[in-house]
């Protein structure tokens, strides 16, 4: 398994709401998080599967952006 991180617009918990039901129903994703106080708003992701590519375009499906760190 590896975790990736994701610079990213996800910026309070109202934002985090939106994504929790896209993450949650992506296969590949283990577990996840997005650390809004950190000023990246970091979104950690555990995954067996998923490229960087793969995870930046369903945050994009969610109507967020994300760069890999």
């Amino acid at each position: 398994m590896k975790e990736l991180q994701f610079k990213t617009n996800i910026n309070c918990g109202g934002c985090v709401s939106k994504v929790t039901p896209v993450l949650n129903a992506t296969e590949g994703v283990c577990g996840w998080n997005v650390d809004t106080a950190n000023p990246g708003k970091v979104l950690t992701i555990k995954t067996d599967s998923l490229s960087e590519q793969e995870v930046i375009a369903t945050i994009a499906k969610a109507g967020f952006k994300a760069e890999a760190l």
